[in-house]
């Protein structure tokens, strides 16, 4: 017998066919990965190659494009996209050229384009910049009104977003600014002091009445467990009656002399100083609201009282467990919510409405402020800058209605849906097909258990 394998021996062929199997593996091995022996059972195992890095701006790109910050922006890009169809749906010459719009649809496109873009037009000069004049000091006054509503806004923000960090929602803004406003005009239209200790104990009575206002809605929560959002809503019930019946009492906030429910004007000596003169309406609670910003930023960021807050937002009972007194911050975080919101309420009546108010002098400042903390994320810098935005929607919406025509209302709907746009960050992403957060490492994990499943 032959020592050469024949040509139909199985034993043969399976070793060649496996030496054919192991150079196209080593093959492609050298091209894509490394590979693995088992010297026991004589296996290959193939290992992938590394993915490749991702660059500096793929990686910039997506953290943007998963982040909270752009949802806000596309909000309220999506917000004004609507805006844009109910005025041009309510412009009387765009209903005119839609009746022949098959006809000549040019007319009905331009009419369109003519209605939009003279509202937005007139809202940015109303808001930002007038250029229809002469000079730059006159011009930029809309940015000057647009400042002069954003200032309660920023602070009545800034004490709802603080008090969201710690997990209470403080629905109670009306009635906190009722009070405040209440105690500081009190202060300033009845004593005579010298200028400047005045407008000091007209803010510090304004800032405590707001404080202790809210900090009874903490007390409860903290002491019997009560809701803070049923508490601060009937307190708002409370306060406007409260200080609409001092209104209608001669000697404790009616003017002397009238039947109106309104206070006497405030005292030059507790009035908050103009920052440009008296051609502008800005005034120093503007400086007041940039200070609080600062403020709330480093006790959030820097302070141990903070880092207590935050603990107790994101888990109370893990924060009970490591010793934090989870009761105390409850009370803490209202008393400085409330201190906030009630320098809101000095801001109108020391620097927006000093000739006397009446019961609507919060003029819904403290429910929009709860839209100012939510677009901005309850952070200091996003409630600035969130408060600006919806200032400029104040100031810009009353010159699209005196300009163009266009229903105040309108401005109210943009304001609710940015609301409800961030509301609902998943439809956001849908609409502009951006990928979820952690949607990368996801497929990552996915991927390793597919593969670990082969």
């Amino acid at each position: 017998m032959s020592d050469s394998h024949s040509p139909h021996d199985p034993t043969a062929a399976r070793a060649d066919r496996a030496a054919e199997v192991a150079a196209a593996t080593d093959a492609d091995v050298a091209l894509e990965g490394t590979v693995a022996v088992d010297t026991a059972a004589g296996a290959r195992v193939v290992t992938p190659p590394p993915a490749p890095e991702e660059s500096r701006w793929s990686r910039a790109l997506r953290e943007i494009a998963t982040g909270n910050a752009i949802i806000s922006v596309l909000a309220v890009i999506l917000a004004l996209l609507v805006g844009a169809i109910m005025i041009a749906a309510t412009d009387e010459n765009v209903q005119a050229t839609s009746a022949y719009f098959f006809a000549r649809p040019g007319d009905t496109l331009a009419a369109i384009w003519q209605s939009v873009s003279g509202a937005y037009a007139s809202f940015f000069q109303g808001a930002i910049y007038n250029f229809r004049r002469p000079e730059f000091a006159t011009g930029i006054k809309p940015l000057t009104e647009t400042l002069t509503f954003a200032t309660p806004l920023i602070a009545a923000g800034l004490g709802v977003a603080l008090a969201f960090r710690v997990g209470m929602f403080n629905i109670g803004g009306r009635g906190q600014m009722l009070v405040a406003a209440a105690a500081a005009g009190w202060v300033a239209f009845s004593f005579d002091l010298p200028w400047g200790v005045h407008m000091v104990i007209a803010l510090v009575a304004g800032v405590a009445a707001g404080a202790i206002w809210a900090g009874i809605a903490g007390v409860l929560k903290a002491r019997t467990g009560a809701h803070e959002v049923i508490v601060t809503i009937m307190l708002n019930y409370v306060a406007y009656y409260l200080v609409y019946y001092m209104l209608r009492t001669p000697g404790l906030l009616q003017a002397p002399g009238s039947s109106n429910p309104t206070t006497p004007p405030m005292k030059d000596t507790a009035v908050f100083p103009d920052l440009f003169g008296s051609g502008y309406n800005l005034h120093f609670g503007f400086i007041l609201s940039l200070l609080a910003v600062v403020l709330v930023w480093w006790i959030l960021e820097r302070s141990s009282l903070g880092f207590r807050f935050r603990a107790v937002g994101l888990n109370p009972n893990a924060a009970r467990v490591a010793g934090i007194n989870v009761k105390s911050m409850y009370i803490y975080s209202m008393l400085i919510s409330g201190a906030l919101i009630g320098l809101a309420g000095v801001d109108q009546v020391l620097g927006t409405v000093t000739t006397g108010f009446s019961s609507g002098i919060d003029a819904g400042i403290g429910f929009d402020a709860i839209t100012v903390a939510l677009l901005g994320r309850s952070t200091p810098v996003g409630v600035l800058v969130a408060g600006i935005l919806f200032g400029a929607f104040k100031a810009g919406g009353f010159a699209m209605q005196a300009a163009n025509g266009v229903p105040i209302d309108i401005v109210l709907v943009v304001q609710s849906l940015i609301v409800l746009f961030i509301a609902a960050p998943p439809l956001v992403r849908a609409i502009f097909r951006l990928p979820a957060p952690g949607a990368r490492q996801s497929q990552a994990r996915a991927a390793k258990k597919k593969e670990a499943a082969r």
